[in-house]
């Protein structure tokens, strides 16, 4: 498709040719109504003045007769001006006037009439418009008093001129100014596209270019970089899930069948084969936790979660998460200590809210003793107010986690633990993270100077029902 006719077909060129068409015809109607106005004043003044040299002509017929009237005339014709003016009698003889001559089609009407009249301007002659009374008197004679409109008809040639040559270059202008407009927009939208077909190519890195003008294309730019910000990061997690599934579940589903031919090359008895059947039974039910940790985390991310929602109080969830786990810390040698409000409620999901308390409270157990310490420091929970939002926080003494690893460990099946000794699928903290914006909230990972202080922030109105995720 060539360039203008692939111009000629965007909107933005239409639209300039509508406005254009009804901005011309808005000035047509508004030029027109002040022409008709203006010259509908003129006709009334010009009529204003023959009528007023009538009267007074008449009052001098009245007055003296045609002697007196005759006079009249001669001297008024001696004036320079545009009225007009000529008595003749009964055979059409000029008797007194500026009127030489008259056609005979003046000379037969009666009452108000347009002609066209000889005015000597020199040495020439000019054919001139005139609108003239025409009077049959006594006695056969003719009285005609009109005025030369001569300008009036050229103030009409200059009106259309000026509407015929403002609409021409109005037509320009706006052709011309949609031409560049369509133009610059086609440019913009060409980029767009070459954009839109780089990444269905596969370049999921490619953005739109924003231009700076702050317009309606820059901020659909914008928010298409940013849909595709969300894109490329969601299928760079499909990626590392992926990659990590195949790390972290395939080791124990090989495990498992390597346990089971193990077991049936073995000529073992019956309390041996029990055992390793529930040790089976045992990995099999982990794998099944980390497929419904993952199939929960991709669900609250896609917001394809129903969340029963209600009015719950976090205070009684962490008291009630934390009763749980105290039995798991003392096993541990680890201490939970509470520092909750008495009241602290907020609309969200009960279940979903104490699973992402328990994963954090779980990470502080395994991960929360200090390093050549007899006796682990207390694992610390706490819940407060600060501004609109709750903000509950899990803080532990142990070695923490390095600034530029706290962002990566919100991500699925993420271990800092290379040798990976430890139960646990790096599925945790994602889950936290995905509850925690399902809920209109944020998870913050900091250091506590030493170890690690993980913050969920929660709306405290509970007016958000979802999260963008």
């Amino acid at each position: 498709m060539s360039f203008l006719p692939k111009l000629f077909r965007t909107t933005t060129f239409r639209l300039s040719v509508l406005n254009l068409v009804l901005f011309a015809t808005a000035a047509a109607v508004a030029i027109a109504y002040i022409y008709w106005n203006t010259s509908g004043l003129i006709a009334r003044q010009l009529d204003g003045v023959i009528q007023a040299e009538i009267q007074g002509l008449a009052e001098q017929y009245r007055a003296g007769g045609m002697a007196r009237l005759t006079k009249t005339v001669a001297e008024r014709s001696q004036t320079p001006g545009e009225s007009l003016y000529l008595v003749t009698d009964r055979n059409g003889r000029y008797i007194a006037g500026n009127l030489t001559s008259i056609t005979p089609g003046l000379w037969n009407a009666v009452g108000q009439i347009e002609f066209v009249y000889q005015r000597r301007n020199g040495a020439e002659s000019q054919n001139r418009l005139a609108l003239a009374n025409v009077f049959r008197l006594r006695g056969g004679y003719r009285l005609i008093v009109g005025r030369d409109i001569e300008e009036r008809r050229a103030f009409e040639r200059v009106i259309l001129s000026a509407v015929l040559w403002g609409l021409g270059l109005m037509g320009l202008i706006g052709l011309g100014g949609g031409l560049l407009v369509s133009r610059n927009l086609l440019a913009r939208i060409d980029k767009v596209t070459a954009t839109s077909q780089t990444i269905m190519a596969g370049d999921l890195s490619e953005r739109i270019s924003v231009t700076g003008a702050d317009d309606e294309l820059d901020r659909l730019s914008e928010s298409l970089n940013a849909m595709l910000d969300r894109i490329e990061q969601l299928m760079t997690g499909l990626r590392e899930v992926s990659d990590n599934i195949a790390h972290d579940l395939k080791t124990p589903l090989n495990r498992l069948r390597n346990r089971v031919e193990d077991a049936l090359r073995a000529k073992s008895g019956a309390a041996d084969y029990r055992d390793v059947l529930e040790r089976t039974i045992e990995e099999a039910d982990d794998l099944i936790k980390t497929f419904n940790a993952l199939l929960s985390i991709a669900r609250l991310e896609a917001g394809t979660t129903e969340a029963a929602r209600g009015q719950i109080d976090l205070a009684e969830l962490v008291s009630d998460t934390v009763e749980l786990y105290e039995p798991l810390a003392e096993e541990s040698g680890m201490k939970l200590e509470t520092r909750l409000l008495q009241k602290a409620h907020i609309s969200g999901d009960r279940q979903l809210l104490g699973q992402a308390l328990s994963n954090l409270i779980d990470n502080a157990i395994k991960y929360g003793r200090g390093q050549g310490k007899a006796q682990a420091d207390p694992i610390v929970i706490d819940l407060k107010k600060r501004g609109d939002q709750f903000e509950i926080a899990v803080a532990d003494r142990g070695p923490g986690i390095e600034t530029r690893d706290r962002k990566r460990v919100l991500e699925r099946f993420v271990r800092l633990e290379t040798s990976r000794s430890r139960p646990g699928s790096g599925l945790g903290l994602s889950l936290a993270a995905a509850v925690a914006r399902l809920h209109g909230g944020d998870i913050k990972l900091a250091n506590n100077k030493p170890g690690l202080r993980v913050v969920i922030t929660l709306p405290a109105s509970g007016a958000a029902d979802a999260a963008e995720t």
